[in-house]
């Protein structure tokens, strides 16, 4: 059984294009105007994902083919898109850019795996007919990828756009003036969280003003049905009850992965570490974040002394990137801040990155929760690093990647 999902990928030729900003644009555009808009994310990405699902009121999903699988990302996608009117796929880095220089988990490699039409976002600040010849490149890069469309970004005066359309041979879907008001903050983790209520909103009205939301959507209706998969079962019956950490300090966690466990029978329960106490759980999920930004609150709350003692008696914990800073005895900034000391550990802020890339690894013998041998994939991506007593052991063994 196949089904007709209007879908489009928002590729950019290069990291820091616009390509974010034009692609929630689109969403809040098409949100408007009385559409349903399923958005999705390119790759391993916790941050752009918040933004979409604020402005569309429909959960972002990641696409990875790396993590996932090719039969994965069909999966989620069709899944997602039900009852939806029209998928906006933002992809991430330039197009064609994948794992150790291949395509492989490339914008591009979704792009063929969901036969899904690709509009090419080209910064054209400081050229114009040159554009032209990037465009030309792109589009027979792989002649078996369809760009059915440009939107030329940070156009600089009406003399501007003329001087490139007097060349061009492929359709122009919008010409996006240089604005720095639809710009969003950053910092070292990438943008900065929908919740923090950032100019991402203003982004709707610039794209409706400047772009051909027909077309776009004309574009999205020309991709091929796609078979329709059958989801997880879920279950009927709680099996345990998982604390999940969530709040400001620890937000970074795929839907997915929260679905998968409760499917399998974890009752989820969401508490947070900056101001509530432990819940009764059987175990303890804490994501990654920005637990560094709120050092002082996490330290004063009385929850770190609470798992502690919940690990102490035997517990399960599990804590990854900014979790695993905060199960540390301390984490060290502008000053240092004691936190849960669960793990014979500490943590440092730096002001240079760390790692950054997908990792492979095996649980190794001794840990008291997860069974030896079982693989793994995952990605990393750290302005800090763990700094372990002399005796620590490690549940965890990388195979790929930096590890702490």
């Amino acid at each position: 059984m196949k089904r007709q999902i209007p879908r489009l990928v928002i590729a950019g030729t290069h990291s820091g294009c616009g390509k974010t900003t034009i692609a929630t644009g689109l969403m809040a555009a098409l949100t408007a105007k009385g559409m349903r808009v399923q958005p999705f994310k390119v790759g391993p990405d916790f941050i752009d994902p918040t933004h979409h699902t604020e402005i569309c009121e429909r959960i972002s999903r990641n696409l990875d083919p790396f993590m996932m699988g090719e039969e994965g990302i069909i999966k989620t996608f069709s899944h997602a898109t039900e009852g939806a009117d029209i998928a906006v796929i933002e992809g991430v880095m330039g197009l064609f850019d994948g794992l150790d220089g291949t395509e492989t988990a490339s914008t591009a490699h979704v792009a063929s795996i969901l036969h899904a039409p690709v509009i090419l976002v080209v910064d054209v600040r400081g050229m114009s007919r040159s554009a032209h010849a990037i465009i030309h490149g792109y589009r027979t890069y792989n002649p078996d990828l369809t760009i059915s469309g440009v939107i030329f970004n940070r156009i600089g005066s009406d003399r501007h756009r003329r001087m490139i359309d007097i060349s061009r041979s492929v359709p122009a879907l919008g010409w996006i003036p240089r604005r720095e008001d639809i710009a969003v903050q950053s910092r070292h983790l990438g943008l900065a969280m929908a919740h923090e209520k950032t100019s991402m909103s203003n982004s709707g009205r610039i794209i409706s003003e400047y772009c051909d939301l027909d077309a776009v959507a004309k574009i999205a209706l020309q991709a091929p049905p796609l078979p329709v998969m059958e989801s997880d079962k879920v279950s009927t019956e709680s099996i345990i009850r998982l604390g999940v950490a969530w709040d400001p300090a620890f937000c970074f966690y795929y839907r997915d992965n929260l679905d998968k466990l409760r499917s399998e029978g974890a009752d989820l329960v969401f508490f947070s570490p900056m101001k509530d106490r432990l819940p009764d759980v059987d175990g303890i999920y804490i994501g990654g974040g920005y637990p560094e930004l709120y050092l002082e609150t996490l330290s004063a709350c009385a929850c770190r002394a609470d798992i502690r003692k919940a690990a102490a008696s035997g517990m399960p914990v599990y804590g990854e990137c900014g979790g695993l800073m905060y199960l540390s005895s301390e984490i060290s900034s502008d000053k240092s801040y004691r936190l849960c000391n669960v793990l014979p550990a500490r943590a440092e802020m730096t002001k240079n990155i760390q790692a950054l890339g997908y990792v492979r690894g095996e649980t190794t013998a001794g840990s008291p929760c997860i069974p030896a041998g079982i693989s793994f994939l995952g990605h990393e991506f750290h302005y800090s690093r763990i700094i372990p007593e002399n005796d620590a052991r490690y549940a965890i063994e990388l195979q790929r990647g930096h590890g702490i």
